[in-house]
């Protein structure tokens, strides 16, 4: 009920526990190819408002409308702006659970916490034994996790990297304290 919230929100003011929107922004800097080919989307105006649409995306609900659009005004959408896609949605999420940066360079995929995000550290035990040694913590003085996958095999696609990333945020999700 929008009014009890209203008048919870104005008790909690006057009793000085309001808490300042924490703001931050949150980066994907992945080794993805993830863009939108000018031949796809010819037009530079079109091509730059569908950009803008696409960083907007907050959920899969808004993916999936975008992808159909982009299916009814230019066809069958190429993998690379498919990626695109799946990007924007991994940065909501990434942004929901206090990341800053997901960075990817060659085999090791930075996540990088902001630092007042609520976590419960007694958790991340937990976190990182479920990675069997390819997920760390380094508690500097901006916390980050670094993945790096041990043994053969270390390259992955982008596919797999996306959905391991998507992976890795969804199980930090399990550290936050709600």
């Amino acid at each position: 009920d929008l009014y009890c919230k209203m008048l919870n929100e104005a008790v909690k003011q006057l009793k000085g526990e309001m808490e300042e929107e924490e703001t931050f922004t949150t980066t994907m800097d992945l080794n993805v190819d993830a863009f939108i080919p000018a031949s796809y989307i010819p037009n530079e105006y079109q091509k730059l408002d569908i950009y803008k649409r696409i960083a907007s995306i907050e959920n899969e609900e808004e993916m999936d409308d975008m992808l159909e659009e982009l299916i009814d005004r230019f066809g069958d959408v190429p993998r690379k702006v498919q990626q695109l896609l799946h990007i924007a949605l991994l940065k909501a999420l990434a942004h929901s659970v206090y990341v800053t940066a997901v960075e990817q360079k060659t085999d090791t995929i930075k996540i990088v916490m902001y630092e007042k995000a609520k976590v419960d550290p007694k958790k991340i035990p937990g976190l990182l034994k479920m990675y069997h040694g390819n997920l760390v913590l380094k508690a500097e003085t901006t916390p980050y996790f670094l993945y790096q996958k041990k043994g053969k095999n270390k390259k992955e696609k982008s596919e797999d990297v996306l959905e391991l990333v998507k992976k890795l945020l969804n199980d930090i999700k399990t550290l936050l304290e709600i």
